[in-house]
């Protein structure tokens, strides 16, 4: 099958190309703008400190806010998970009066809250905040049995403005419509940074990916299917968020947004008013909904400090979590979608102790806490890799590209094809594959030739790119099955050919491969006429290839 291309393109609706360099409305200038580094980041500095210089290879090989490995966070960043989350007064008290109902009838039991307080709804629907001014939405935990609300874009509309009257009341209504089969079987498609620069780049995900989902989704045969597009939606430029909205309603599902650090109004001197353009097109930036079994959270865990990020959960919207979670009973499946991974392994990768600032959230610990009675899997991006991890009871996802290296070819630098990834989930059981944009679901590994690797120069190499320890790796020479392959950790040889050197690749010069722990090596006969590796995930689906030569 033929990787992905990324031809030249006109711009869409007749539009001339914006420079990605070009000052936008309520944007950071290119005066104003760090451009060492993509996206302008500029390092996290500790008060009274400076911030580290960092070029772009140094900010993808030690992650944003975090190029100083010795980095020390202030200890009220990793305060004790099990300490009272701090409230802060925002202000003038708003009374909101409103009332969730489908048919002309209220609906029981739905929770509501104004992103601190969470309340369910009485016997006919009806429910009460004491609110702040200072909140900023109103909004519903969609409740499974019924149908996600949709914005005219396509997007899940859930949410609306607390904007109350001069007496200081708010008047609410939730409408709602019943499915008619259930959503105890579902299925969501996980879109994690598709990172359009311009316009070019957006015609490419329309072009691609667009019709890459809704072909996915046609196969499926499954109706009660949803979309989560996982942070960097945009690459700074957020007027290009109506073109996002537009592939959203061609994809044909709802789909839910989890905010970026590339989604961002960066002119903002702190983490508040950060998300304000994203909340006008998507509603809050934290928020919970449920399908069947599973109750899914969607958090910001990127914390704005005025000249760079860092992930962080602030404490309102732990204090939130905690009120949403009382209404989850134990045991039951919960599914969190964040940008930033919560830890992710890539500092382990690279030799080091601890995770970056930048790449990872710095009070993981509480998020830990709050999820230990449930069956937690966590979902992010950022990173442009594929990973699994399990801690503290948790298996976080971390998930490859949309746009592969930043649209600059087909792969991500740790090997993955640039994709996205579909989860199942029948009752309380949930499974995934990666699904690479261009190939059908059989396309889970890529093999190289005895000697791909210079370090190996004896051994064959499979990057598995979804690949966590329940999964078996195996190699036959000539149909004879000789054992299983050996994981070690190191750098794709496709990406190396693609991303290594100053002027590779043409687009992204300063992409460059990155260590990964999804390859596995094995010692093949240079007599051998026939190699075949063979890869069994989790779910007990084979996929299978041979040697192929990088390029």
């Amino acid at each position: 099958m033929s990787p992905i291309l990324f031809p030249y393109r006109k711009p869409l609706l007749g539009e001339e190309p914006r420079s990605p360099d070009e000052s936008l409305p309520g944007r950071i200038s290119s005066a104003q703008r760090d451009r060492s580094v993509p996206g302008g980041f500029r390092p996290f500095s500790p008060p009274g400190g400076h911030a580290p210089v960092v070029d772009r290879r140094s900010f993808l090989r030690l992650g944003a806010a975090g190029a100083a490995a010795t980095l020390l966070l202030p200890n009220w960043l990793a305060a004790d998970p099990y300490a009272p989350f701090i409230h802060r007064d925002l202000g003038r008290p708003v009374r909101i009066r409103g009332r969730v109902r489908s048919g002309g009838r209220g609906v029981s039991g739905v929770a509501v809250s104004d992103g601190l307080q969470v309340v369910k709804t009485a016997r006919d629907g009806t429910f009460e905040i004491l609110s702040s001014e200072g909140r900023d939405f109103l909004r519903m935990t969609v409740p499974s049995g019924y149908r996600i609300p949709l914005n005219p874009t396509g997007t899940a509309r859930f949410y609306q403005p607390i904007a109350p009257a001069a007496s200081g009341e708010m008047d609410a209504l939730f409408e709602l419509e019943r499915l008619q089969d259930s959503d105890e079987n579902h299925a969501f498609f996980l879109l994690a940074d598709i990172q359009t620069q311009d316009r070019q780049e957006m015609e490419w995900f329309h072009r691609q990916t667009v019709p890459d989902v809704r072909a996915t989704h046609g196969a499926l045969a499954n109706p009660q299917a949803f979309g989560i597009a996982c942070g960097d939606i945009m690459f700074d430029d957020l007027t290009l968020f109506p073109a996002y909205e537009e592939g959203v309603s061609r994809m044909g599902v709802p789909f839910f947004q989890v905010v970026g650090n590339h989604d961002l109004d960066m002119d903002r001197p702190t983490d508040e008013g950060s998300t304000d353009t994203f909340s006008r097109h998507f509603g809050p930036a934290y928020y919970s909904f449920d399908r069947g079994a599973v109750h899914y959270v969607v958090l910001d865990d990127v914390f704005w400090h005025g000249s760079g990020y860092l992930g962080y959960l602030g404490a309102d919207q732990l204090r939130w979590l905690e009120n949403d979670l009382r209404y989850v009973e134990p045991g039951r499946p919960v599914i969190v979608a964040t940008h930033i991974p919560v830890l992710g392994s890539r500092h382990l990768r690279e030799g080091r102790e601890h995770p970056s600032a930048g790449i990872s959230v710095a009070n993981r610990r509480a998020l830990y806490r709050l999820l230990e009675p449930y069956r937690a899997h966590i979902l992010a991006g950022h990173t442009h890799e594929n990973e699994h991890v399990f801690e503290a009871g948790t298996h976080e996802h971390v998930n490859a590209a949309v746009c592969g290296a930043w649209w600059s070819g087909p792969i991500c630098g740790d090997g993955t094809p640039g994709g996205y990834s579909v989860y199942e989930i029948r009752g309380e059981e949930v499974t995934w594959r990666y699904k690479s944009t261009g190939f059908d679901f059989r396309h889970q590994l890529r093999v190289y030739p005895r000697g791909a690797d210079p370090k190996a120069p004896d051994e064959i190499v499979a990057n598995i790119w979804d690949w966590d320890p329940a999964w078996t790796v195996v190699w036959y020479e000539d149909g004879e099955r000789k054992g299983e392959m050996a994981r070690r950790v190191g750098t794709d040889p496709l990406s190396e050919e693609l991303h290594r050197g100053d002027d590779l690749p043409p687009r992204r010069t300063w992409v460059e491969p990155y260590p990964t722990g999804h390859l596995f090596y094995a010692p093949v006969s240079p007599d051998a006429r026939g190699i075949r590796v063979e890869a069994t995930d989790r779910f007990g689906r084979v996929y299978s290839g041979s040697p192929e030569r990088p390029g």
